[in-house]
Parts: C-alpha cells; structure tokens; sequence
C-alpha cells in the first residue's frame, strides 16, 4: 500500500510558469546555469543553483550559497511571482514531446514508504551529492525538485486523470526541447479519490531523482530528531514528487564514451572485443534495435557489435543488462575500466543528444563511443522488486521534470 497525500502548494501563478519553470539542477553545470539565467530572469535556477548569483568561482557549496537559495525562493512570494495555495491540492502534469504523452499527478509522498522498501530505488547514490541536496531544502525548508516516481497501471487512477485532462489547464507552456508541459489543478473534493487509488498501488519505483529522494529522506529523519513528539502526519514526513504510470514512460540510451585504447593496438583491441561479440562494420552510425546489440565507433568508423550466444548470464536481472555485459566484457577487460563511477576515462552521454554528439566528442576528446539499447522500465522495476541496484548511468528518462512549478514546504 502506497501513502501519497495533496499538499498546500507553493507555484507559480500563471502568467509566469513558463519563464519560471526549469531544468533540474543536475542535468547542468554552474555555467551553463549561468547562461540560462542572462536569458531569464525569472529563472528557478536562481533557487536551484543559486551560485550564479556570485562572482564566478565562487564555491557553489558554500553557506552562503544555500542561505542566497532561500533568499531567491522567497522573492518569487514577496514580489508577486508565486501564491501559495489556501488548501491541500493535487495536480495532473502533462508532457508531450514530440509523438511521446506521459501523465502524472503531482503529490507529496511518504518518507515512511521509503524507509519500509514500499518506494523502491535502483541505484546507488553519493554522499557528496545528498550532503548538497540535504543543505539545500534544509535552507529552503522546501522540496524545490520533485522526485519522478513510477506505479504499475492503475485504472482507477487513469480513469481520474481522463477526467481532468479535457478541462481547462492552469498552466500550458511549451519549454526547452520543444516539450509541451500542461497541468490541471485537481479539484479538492478528489483528494480522498486519488489518495485511495494510490493505497491500492503496492510498490511506487523511484525512475529518477535518487539523490533528491535521499537528501529529502535524511532531512526528514533530521527533523523527526529535533521534534520527538512528532505525529507523523507534519509535512516534512512527505517529499514532492510526480506519479507517472510506468506504461507511458520511455527510457532513452545512455551512451559510453571511452578515453583511450588502453595502450592496446587496434588489431589487439579488436580480438579483446571479437572474443564476445560478432563485429561488422557499417556504412552509418549504429542505434542498436535490440538487448545485446551495440555500436561502436572508432577513428570515423561505426561497428556493429552483437553478443554471441550464451554468453549472457540470462538468470541475473542485473548481469543481463546491456550496460552491465559492456562493462564486464568490455570497459574492464579490454580498456581497463574498473569502477565506472570514479574512473575519468569514460564518460556518458544521455541519448537525447544524439549520435551525432559521439562522433563529435570522439573527434575532440574521446578515442571511442558505445551507443547502446535501452533499458526498460520492466528491467528497471525487475531490478528494484529483487532489492538490487543497476550500474551507474544505466537510465535516462526524457522529457525531465520541471523544477519551480510546485514547492512542497516542510512546516
């Protein structure tokens, strides 16, 4: 049983959702923030990554950096950007990208449900990276970025989305990207509806936001201490995040650039690889069209890289992943990649950008590229059901979520 709840948002109003709306915070760096920002000045990134407010260099994990982040959040009130709304809400969120449709409704989820498994995770996640987010809605005393959660088909809810999403929007922009976002604010005698079809869904799957989750989580535990008497029901026990049906969603590749040959001679390269893989080469770029096909491209060249019979160990949920066969047959033994985490040597690129981006990085600063096939959402949720974690970079979801369209307060 899944605990999802409405809360009192804080958003935009209307006529300024689509200047405020954002990218997430990580799918960027501090410059290209920066730029973002001399554009729009209305920009959520100025909460998110509130060290584009500083000179240049400034350390984006200083204090003062989380106490400008607050500062910003609460000029969008003070200076008439965002309302906070009077009563508990639920909204639906539509993002159409080209001929892709996903719907989701925004809530608050329950810290509890992630600590008792009911909010199941599939990766690893950094303690660098929490500490950041954990400083950041402490400051803001707010989730900020909404946490992209997926449930197995409910009728119950589709049925309650079909009945919003003929009405009138109360946003409906179109972002970076060429992507349509259009929500619906959900009348509050549907609460209890929607809160109940969600106690009939088992098992809610974080399909990205990892750290996010996790940062809000630890300031949560971090509350419960400095307030013993809690009930459970204070909103710093709940996190912002959005509900997708895992039907609707799409998981893109998530390509492998390596940096060198590892000292190896291409014909020494090339029999490393041939030992697992039939090799062809190809007169245009490689977008494998299915498990265990890959390509590869090296010195203007596209390969196609297909995995022999049996060599995939089919009973392991993780083992048979794409992205884990290219690392145990290939990035260690052949090019010496032990820890993709840590290892400066490879490098990832989300498939949204193309192959055209492999080819150009392998002419710039890369020796080679893998394009992959991608992950699906039932390996995802296979793998999250078995309690494991997936390598790193295994998923990249498009169209990502918004940041500044919802802020869910913690008190």
């Amino acid at each position: 049983m899944s605990t999802v709840k409405p809360f009192k948002a804080g958003r935009p109003k209307k006529e300024f959702a689509g200047r405020v709306a954002a990218l997430p915070y990580d799918v960027m760096n501090t410059k290209e923030a920066a730029e973002r920002a001399k554009k729009n000045d209305l920009t959520f990134l100025r909460v998110d990554r509130a060290e584009i407010d500083f000179p240049e260099g400034t350390d984006p994990y200083g204090e003062k950096v989380y106490e400008k982040a607050a500062e910003n959040l609460d000029s969008y009130f003070t200076n008439g950007i965002f309302l906070k709304e009077s009563e508990p809400r639920y909204y639906i969120y539509r993002q159409i990208m080209g001929c892709r449709v996903q719907h989701g409704i925004v809530g608050a989820a329950s810290v509890d449900d992630y600590l008792s498994g009911v909010i199941k995770r599939h990766e690893l996640t950094r303690a660098d990276k929490e500490e950041d987010r954990i400083r950041h809605v402490d400051a803001c005393n707010a989730n900020t970025g909404p946490i992209f959660l997926a449930y197995r088909k409910s009728e119950a809810l589709s049925d309650i989305i079909s009945d919003y999403i003929n009405n009138e929007p109360e946003y409906d922009f179109i972002s970076e990207g060429d992507v349509r976002n259009t929500v619906w604010t959900v009348d509050a005698k549907d609460n209890e509806k929607i809160s109940r079809a969600f106690e009939g869904i088992e098992s809610l799957y974080i399909a990205d936001g990892h750290h996010r989750a996790a940062s809000a989580v630890k300031v949560a535990l971090k509350r419960r201490e400095q307030n013993p008497g809690y009930s459970g029901g204070e909103e710093f026990n709940y996190f912002l995040a959005v509900f997708f049906c895992a039907d609707e969603l799409k998981i893109l590749d998530y390509n492998r650039l390596i940096k060198d040959t590892n000292s190896l001679s291409d014909e020494e390269m090339f029999a490393k690889i041939e030992k697992y893989f039939t090799v062809t080469e190809k007169d245009a770029p490689v977008s494998p069209e299915k498990r265990h096909e890959f390509g590869m491209y090296y010195k203007e060249k596209w390969y196609k890289l297909v995995l022999k019979d049996g060599v995939a160990d089919e009973s392991d949920p993780v083992a048979r992943l794409d992205v884990s066969i290219l690392q145990k047959l290939v990035n260690e033994p052949v090019f010496g990649i032990g820890d993709p985490r840590t290892d400066k040597r490879i490098d990832f690129v989300g498939g949204i950008r193309g192959l055209k981006e492999l080819e150009k990085r392998c002419s710039d600063d890369m020796a080679l590229a893998f394009s992959m096939y991608p992950t699906s959402m039932d390996e995802l949720m296979d793998i999250a059901d078995n309690g494991l974690t997936m390598p790193p970079k295994s998923t990249w979801f498009e169209p990502k979520l918004l940041s500044g369209l919802f802020i869910h307060f913690l008190s």
